[in-house]
């Protein structure tokens, strides 16, 4: 009984220190100059980006015209209640922001991160990548972009939806448990 108390102890302490992991690591960003940034797919309400899929977007199309991104890779498929997928809904706000179509690349099939790093790599095959996403979903995205042989560097949106602890914490919670259990991340196929 005594050994079952310390295991949940030192249980709850790596759940501490992998929480705070994630959240220190969101604050760091990489300006590295790279051939594309892939900006990771989220929720769009009909063909309208979500709040915080509208962070990412912004931030991506920032770094483009700051010259640290040389392209725009947008990542997500289409739920069956949206008329257009999340890189459709991407595109077209990069393109109403002035970024010419030459620049900008999308994939539609991705469901989750790990799908939109990879379909992301087979479609551009540049060497370079900046991971553009919610500070709190970094360390994660880009231990899968490790993964899959992806150099990228962190550019954690500024204009995250999430701003107070009562949109963090379900984030948090979520992301820890996702590196908890990586197992469920893996590409289908």
């Amino acid at each position: 009984m005594r050994y079952s108390k310390w295991l949940v102890v030192v249980g709850l302490c790596y759940v501490l220190l992998l929480s705070s992991s994630i959240v220190q690591f969101g604050k760091v960003t990489d300006n590295t100059p790279t051939n594309a940034a892939i900006v990771l797919g989220a929720a769009v309400f009909e063909d309208q980006p979500s709040p915080v899929f509208e962070g990412r977007l912004r931030h991506a199309v920032s770094l483009y015209k700051q010259g640290i991104v040389g392209a725009l890779i947008f990542t997500g498929g289409r739920s069956t209640e949206d008329s257009l997928a999340e890189a459709e809904v991407g595109m077209r706000y990069a393109l109403a922001q002035g970024v010419p179509r030459e620049v900008i690349y999308y994939e539609t099939t991705s469901k989750i991160t790990a799908e939109n790093l990879h379909y992301a790599k087979e479609l551009t095959h540049f060497s370079t990548y900046t991971i553009v996403s919610d500070p709190l979903h970094m360390k994660r995205a880009m231990h899968l972009a490790a993964q899959q042989g992806i150099v990228a560097y962190s550019s954690p949106t500024p204009y995250s939806a999430y701003q107070s602890w009562y949109t963090k914490l379900p984030f948090l919670l979520r992301e820890t448990v996702l590196s908890l259990f990586p197992v469920a991340q893996r590409i289908k196929g």
